[in-house]
């Protein structure tokens, strides 16, 4: 990832703005640590934090096209470039970058050429013939990107808020999917897929279709001139991700360069289910397997530093960056620039645990869709800023737009979570990998059930941020807290601690509004949390409150006592408390 800071229109054309600008760059320097540059063209200043993956010799940025005038600053990666150059015989390319096509398209397209990018991005691009510009954020909103507004007119685009928070009357989020454009004088929505409506599709499950679709957003990533691996959490998604790689990376440049072997990585607290988990699926597909450790103190020692880079107070989102802005840190001491991941698979296919209670196949399908469009203050979010926070670079192929568009238009009946027809969670996903004959992983990890990711780095990683939280939040505060804290309230002590850090780097009103809020079971939409009547009173924004589906055997026909066996208190407890709630016979497998 990059790191791009643009302020276009602003009254102020001095040495002392450029410095100011370069200043407020410098800030983003994390997230492109190989390379800076700025241009200014009158009142309009472009600046860009290069991190180099493809292309690391002549693709510095800002780009331009032939006469140099148009300029553009982005952060991001455009994975069908090669066929885009082909479509632009009559344009000289001065680089080898993925980015160099956009100024070109826009000379030849205009405005609306933005959706024939495939990939990851956000860019500014400065028209120096009219003055006029646009800015662009990809589908999902996979790079971060922020828009403010000065009161001399100014409008800023940085691609974190701590670029343009200290200068801007007002800020908040760049929408995903959306083109703003000084021409027509706002945004505008580039990405319309036939999902985003939320009308219920019917195309009927073909799992090689979908396994097709998977391979070639996979594939297309590994474009790369720089050393990259894997985010290995032993999980199903990254699992997948790890060995459709590890299939394909001999027959790529980058293995030409760095070498067949796919290097993997893995974090959690010792004797964690992800770094087991993770050891087994590494040696089962013969990766170069790095695995870290980390203690309940190390990540709360990195707390403050998290919230910073990631910029929100989300306790899901913090307590899941945590352990990722670590592991980035580790990928980045081996000298590896970018790494594959697997988030965004449970909003597709509704594996969060709560979908079990999903009442239809209607509803199902619009959690579905809610939760990919809030993903970028979510998930990608934390991907983006965690790694970026180290200067390495994360890609995310089931966030694919043609993936997607696959995906989602399988009727959701056969997404629907059903014991009585053996579907868990993301069936149709773990069926279309079901290979007998070349098996992509081994049985028991292709139906591995769903860890939240705060848990499977370690189990006592949350409790103990709430007891540290606890020592730090007296009863006194959470009394006051609804006039501390009148915007989205914190409701629990963790929540309390995690507000105050963020208001110290952030304390303008607009910073606090670019955080979600409202009650959630895994940042669930507020209508999924009447599946079940019991969630109201436990609403612990990781899933914890569908606690007992952790611990269900699929087939509930089957009764018995609860076998407790090894498993840890904190489950032995939730399944007390679903017992006492009335649910069913429950049988544990340790």
């Amino acid at each position: 990832m990059c790191g791009i800071l643009a302020v276009l229109g602003c009254s102020d054309d001095s040495q002392a703005k450029r410095v100011r600008v370069l200043e407020l760059s410098r800030r983003l320097k994390h997230r492109g640590p190989d390379w800076s540059g700025l241009y200014q063209h009158g009142d309009c200043f472009l600046s860009h934090q290069r991190l180099a993956i493809v292309d690391p010799a002549s693709g510095d940025q800002p780009l331009f096209n032939e006469d140099k005038a148009i300029v553009v600053t982005v952060n991001g990666e455009i994975y069908n470039h090669e066929e885009l150059r082909k479509r632009l015989p009559n344009h000289q390319f001065r680089t080898g970058s993925d980015c160099d096509v956009i100024a070109h398209l826009y000379e030849e397209y205009g405005e609306d050429f933005v959706d024939m990018l495939d990939g990851m991005f956000s860019f500014v691009l400065l028209d120096t013939r009219d003055n006029s510009f646009i800015v662009a954020r990809d589908a999902i909103g996979i790079t971060s990107l922020y828009i403010g507004w000065g009161l001399d007119g100014s409008i800023w685009i940085a691609s974190e808020m701590k670029g343009l928070n200290d200068d801007c009357e007002h800020f908040e989020c760049f929408p995903p999917g959306h083109l703003y454009s000084s021409k027509q004088g706002g945004f505008r929505r580039w990405y319309n897929p036939q999902w985003f409506s939320e009308a219920i599709p019917s195309t009927p499950y073909d799992p090689l279709v979908l396994r097709r679709a998977f391979e070639s957003a996979v594939i297309k990533r590994l474009m790369t001139d720089v050393p990259f691996g894997v985010l290995l959490s032993g999980g199903l998604d990254s699992s997948l991700v790890a060995s459709i790689t590890a299939r394909h990376l001999a027959a790529t440049k980058a293995a030409k360069q760095w070498g067949p072997q796919l290097h993997s990585f893995c974090i959690g607290l010792e004797g964690s289910p992800d770094l087991k988990a993770a050891r087994e699926v590494a040696d089962y597909l013969g990766t170069i397997h790095h695995e870290f450790h980390f203690t309940v103190q190390d990540g709360i020692d990195a707390i403050e530093d998290v919230i910073y880079h990631i910029e929100t107070y989300d306790v899901t989102t913090i307590r899941a960056s945590t352990p990722m802005f670590l592991l980035a840190r580790k990928i980045k001491s081996l000298g590896v620039k970018m790494v594959i991941s697997g988030e965004g698979s449970d909003e597709i296919f509704g594996g969060y645990l709560y979908f079990h209670k999903a009442p239809n196949k209607e509803e199902f399908h619009h959690e579905t869709c809610h939760k990919i469009k809030a993903l970028h203050q979510y998930d990608c979010l934390r991907a983006n800023k965690s790694t970026s926070a180290w200067g390495l670079e994360a890609r995310v192929p089931f966030l694919d737009k043609e993936f997607i568009n696959v995906a989602m238009d399988i009727d959701p009946e056969w997404k629907m979570i059903d014991p009585s027809k053996g579907r868990i969670e993301k069936w149709v996903l773990r069926r279309a990998f079901d290979d007998e004959e070349h098996p992509y992983l081994p049985k028991h990890i292709l139906y591995r059930q769903k860890e939240q990711f705060s848990d499977g780095v370690g189990y006592s990683w949350i409790d103990g941020l709430k007891a540290h939280a606890a020592d730090h939040v007296t009863d006194k505060m959470m009394i006051n807290a609804e006039h501390i804290f009148p915007h989205n309230t914190p409701k629990t002590k963790e929540a309390y601690y995690y507000r105050m850090i963020f208001e110290r780097f952030f304390p303008q009103n607009s910073a606090k509004l670019t955080v979600p809020g409202g009650a959630s079971v895994a940042c669930s939409t507020a209508k999924a949390i009447e599946w079940d009547s019991t969630w109201s009173k436990n609403l612990d924004p990781s899933g914890r409150a569908a606690l007992g589906i952790h611990v269900l055997a699929y087939d509930p026909k089957i009764p018995g006592p609860v076998a407790v066996g090894k498993l840890p208190t904190k489950i032995i407890n939730g399944v007390q408390r679903m017992v006492e709630v009335g649910a069913p016979s429950l049988t544990i497998r340790s």
